[in-house]
């Protein structure tokens, strides 16, 4: 079990002030749309008017697409006008690019106000003391806190200072999804075990599940070896790399004993002829293209590109009785888990420049908009859905979309904080809200990946590419079993992997994990 330090007594051990922040919604911080409350309204007020009333101009950049002209953008003109800024929004389609301008700009002084940053960028830009660090301010962004969770501050820190926001977490998407049409005409139940998958997977292979009298269908195809996330997940382990607790001691599942294990399974699973031979090949997404296609009986993919409409019309063209049902993960000897899913990734963060402390009152309408677009009552409607009776409204407490909606299909954009992962994906595709719920409550490995950083000396595109190469290897009987243990030698003299292990290990229990 994780051991459950709370960031509470970790800043205080650093000296800083965090009272007063919770992991739940704060009922008492709730701000109106159009006009604010309580004490986020009391925040904008009081700065307002030691600015003279007048607008402050705030400036964000980002990575994205589609933002429309501020004249046109909906959004930004109600968040002017709730808390008496102008905000100058920019996004880059290109990350490259985005990437790019960010450096010219923290290399030449002319910093944002407010801008995203990867987890390479924000230490490399604290390291540089060109961010603000956080942690004395946490007080005034007490709502924003509170809407993305403890956790999620944890992922803004660097040496354990926090220097951004990250933002709420997502949720998991992907599960495996079977032909139905193809279980009833074959007689088989829908795989409960890996076993009775791997038996699935070889009958749509070689007994004409089509009807068509050519050897042209295979049972299992998804995104690389991620077809096999759920195998992984039935003996207990990740997938290749991943760090997880377990029996209450932090892993890398390299080194889970049971992962020879599950190689020699998929090995197996492979050597039947019944994986799509173009597995580790394919990029994008082919393995959706070869299911709507008809050619694979099962596939590991993630909600959206097989149950949104468009898709499911693709799927109705090409094979009318197709019948694509999403099914749990299958069982074995390490449990059920459909795959791993890592509770230290973010959807993205963002850092405050350190000159803006400097400038006190643009700081304040800073954490201003961010606990506001964080108020689930308030601010995070607007930029998840557009403004109430217009964009969207509110029955028996949930969000439903009118025939507007698409008009600020864009307000992502504005989600500096996140979302509430589950209640907006079901408010915005309710036609695939059992899909979404399903793939949402399967039992998943909690891997830690996004929680660790890369010490000196460990490059890791090497050592990844050394992993992948050599679990193909395995799998596809290009290297025997036998050899496991000098792979893992290799990896730890050739690639530092020892020096990557020990210091993730040491990370990761200074967040309160293993023992």
């Amino acid at each position: 079990m994780r051991k459950n330090v709370s960031l509470t007594l970790a800043i205080t051990l650093l000296g800083a002030l965090l009272a007063g922040c919770s992991g739940g919604a704060d009922n008492n911080n709730q701000v109106n749309t159009q006009s604010g409350t309580s004490e986020q309204t009391n925040n904008t007020e009081q700065s307002s008017s030691e600015s003279g009333g007048k607008s402050v101009k705030l400036e964000i950049i980002e990575s994205g697409n589609n933002l429309p002209s501020p004249d046109k953008d909906i959004i930004k003109q109600e968040l002017d006008k709730a808390l008496n800024i102008d905000l100058n929004l920019t996004v880059y389609p290109s990350a490259d690019d985005y990437s790019n301008q960010l450096n010219i700009r923290m290399a030449s002084g002319n910093f944002p106000d407010l801008f995203m940053v990867d987890r390479q960028q924000l230490i490399q830009f604290s390291k540089q003391g060109l961010l603000l660090d956080l942690t004395p301010y946490m007080d005034k962004l007490k709502q924003t806190v509170s809407f993305i969770g403890d956790d999620s501050v944890k992922k803004g820190m660097v040496d354990g200072k926090i220097f951004a926001i990250s933002k709420s977490p997502q949720i998991p998407y992907n599960t495996y999804w079977i032909r139905k049409d193809w279980l009833d005409k074959l007689h088989l139940e829908v795989p409960k075990t890996v076993e009775q998958l791997s038996a699935v997977v070889d009958a749509f292979t070689k007994k004409d599940p089509d009807g068509n009298g050519k050897p042209d269908t295979f049972g299992l195809t998804g995104g690389k070896l991620g077809a096999f996330a759920p195998v992984f997940g039935a003996f207990g382990v990740g997938m290749p790399g991943d760090f997880y607790e377990k029996d209450g001691v932090v892993v890398n599942s390299l080194y889970d004993g049971a992962m020879k294990d599950a190689l020699a399974f998929i090995k197996q699973m492979i050597a039947s002829g019944g994986v799509d031979p173009e597995l580790l090949a394919s990029s994008g997404l082919q393995h959706q293209e070869k299911a709507i296609k008809g050619q694979a009986g099962i596939v590991y993919i993630d909600w959206p590109n097989i149950t949104k409409d468009q898709f499911v019309e693709q799927i109705k063209t090409v094979n009318p009785n197709a019948d694509w049902l999403q099914i749990a993960a299958p069982s074995g000897a390490g449990g059920q888990h459909d795959g791993s899913w890592d509770i230290g990734g973010t959807p993205g963060r963002f850092a405050i420049p350190k000159a803006l402390e400097k400038d006190p009152e643009k700081l304040q309408r800073v954490f201003d908009l961010l606990n506001y677009i964080s108020n689930p009552e308030g601010g995070s409607l607007l930029v998840q859905f557009g403004v109430k009776d217009t964009h969207f409204t509110l029955e028996n407490g949930k969000p439903k979309m009118t025939d507007k909606a698409g008009d600020v299909g864009y307000s992502w954009l504005y989600q500096f904080t996140g979302r509430p992962e589950m209640e907006y994906l079901q408010a915005k595709f309710a036609r695939q809200s059992d899909a979404i719920a399903f793939a949402n409550d399967q039992p998943r490995i909690q891997s830690l990946n996004g929680f660790v950083d890369n010490p000196d000396g460990y490059n890791p595109a090497d050592a990844n590419r050394y992993i992948e190469e050599e679990i193909a290897k395995f799998v596809y009987n290009k290297r025997p079993l036998s050899e496991y243990d000098a792979f893992i030698k290799t990896l730890e003299s050739s690639m530092n992997y020892k020096t990557f292990m020990d210091s993730a290990k040491e990370q990761l229990k200074a967040l309160g994990y293993g023992s």
